[in-house]
């Protein structure tokens, strides 16, 4: 197997990567040196058997282990807590034409009815998969289309991919589709049926039938049964949230206050919540009360909001970026997450499953900087710590050895160039990030 990368790590069982920059905040237990304003310290890797043997201090360990890396970034594997990989890569056959939300629909919806069997499905799906282990991604929690009959043809396609890809990537489920899916048996049938796979309830919480502004007060009797199902099935909720440029899109809050009125036990995971950015000093700030009451965790997605949101029917330039409030929500206690969603399909036309690059335009979009802070947890600790998959996201001894190794030798360097020199490690050994050619889906999605 070819390895690509900036420089070809050893092969031996015992090796080192040497004088290296670690985040600080993304390692476990104590620093091995001082950490730098940027949060980074530098340090020796060793990794034994696919696992990080050690954390020392810089310069410490034999030279003969290991190449000096002259303070080249070190990164655990990334993970993405948001995607949708059953719709990706469909652009060239179902673009949008207007680039907004009704566009997507209008695109996305007449491609699925027509198109999504299930080898189309396990097609787009595996591509999207073998681009984003090329790019270092560890884990990934997708939404699949959910209105009827798509359930029945996607879930089976789904579970064999995660079985297929246990031990490269770890795959997790959520429901998606409009709220309207729960006003009639349709619901509980879906969540039987993700019962049945293994992963989360969620939808929109916009209707397709109502008017939604203000947010109907048949709101809170969908949302009521969504919870019951869930309690029902022991399911998590993975909600696309306030995903709008209507101030009067106010349902985070509402579903908040539900799950502590009810003490919902399970996990909550709230998407989007782009219009919590326009609304009021007073109401934002019962709105993350009440998420913080409710141990709701938030997860952004900053590069398709910027994509989607504030377009109109005729061109003009965007009076905001779409994106919620990642500073304010950390700050308050909330665990903040960062995803890829949607790649090139009608929801966003662009994308390559590459964490690293949605951070870094994350970063960009959301002023992640001056100082950098520990940003990179959100999309490597914090989206572990929500898809309770605690072993990935942070360094650590005893850990397994899935890494990202950056030529870059500090966040400026990373976010300035595009990182397609990355070497990725995988239980200790280097891998192929080679991507997939798009040529390998023309028979399927440029007809």
């Amino acid at each position: 197997m070819p390895v690509t990368g900036f420089f070809t790590p050893p092969v031996a069982s015992r090796y080192a990567l040497r004088r290296v920059h670690v985040p600080a905040s993304l390692l476990l237990g104590a620093a091995p040196g001082p950490v730098g304003w940027d949060d980074l310290v530098s340090c020796d890797l060793v990794i034994e058997g696919g696992r990080i043997a050690d954390i020392a201090p810089a310069g410490t360990v034999d030279p003969a282990l290991g190449p000096d890396l002259d303070r080249s970034m070190v990164l655990p594997g990334m993970l993405d807590a948001h995607a949708h990989l059953d719709k990706g890569h469909i652009v060239p056959r179902a673009g949008n034409r207007t680039g907004d939300l009704l566009g997507a629909a209008a695109a996305s919806v007449p491609d699925r009815a027509a198109r999504w069997h299930a080898e189309d499905v396990r097609r787009r799906m595996e591509f999207g998969l073998q681009c984003a282990y090329a790019k270092g991604v560890v884990a990934i929690r997708s939404h699949l289309d959910s209105a009827a009959p798509q359930p029945a043809i996607t879930f089976p396609v789904f579970r064999a991919l995660r079985d297929e890809w246990a031990g490269r990537i770890e795959l997790q489920p959520s429901t998606i589709g409009p709220i309207d899916m729960f006003m009639s048996d349709e619901g509980r049938v879906l969540a039987d049926m993700m019962a049945e796979t293994g992963g989360n309830l969620g939808c929109g919480t916009r209707f397709l039938a109502l008017n939604n502004s203000p947010v109907p007060p048949e709101f809170d009797v969908v949302m009521d049964y969504i919870f019951t199902l869930a309690e029902e099935r022991g399911l998590d909720l993975d909600m696309h949230v306030d995903e709008s440029s209507d101030p009067e899109a106010r349902t985070l809050i509402r579903i908040a206050r539900m799950a502590v009125k009810r003490k919902f036990k399970g996990r909550i995971l709230a998407g989007h919540c782009c219009a919590l950015a326009l609304q009021s000093d007073d109401f934002i700030q019962d709105t993350m009360i009440a998420c913080a009451d409710a141990g709701i965790d938030i997860v952004s997605l900053p590069a398709v909001n910027l994509y989607l949101q504030a377009r109109g029917t005729t061109r003009k330039t965007p009076h905001w970026r779409g994106v919620t409030l990642l500073h304010e929500l950390k700050a308050h206690g909330l665990s903040v997450a960062i995803g890829g969603d949607n790649v090139r399909d009608p929801f966003h036309a662009y994308g390559d499953h590459d964490m690293l690059e949605t951070f870094s335009q994350a970063v960009k979009i959301a002023h992640l900087d001056h100082p950098y802070g520990d940003w990179i947890r959100a999309v490597t600790a914090v989206p572990a710590a929500i898809m309770q998959l605690e072993q990935y996201g942070q360094i650590g001894r005893g850990r397994s050895a899935d890494l990202i190794v950056l030529k870059a030798r500090d966040y400026n360097e990373m976010l300035s160039r595009f990182q397609a020199d990355r070497v990725v490690i995988r239980n200790g050994r280097a891998i192929d990030t080679t991507l997939p050619d798009y040529r390998q889906l023309d028979d399927i999605v440029r007809i």
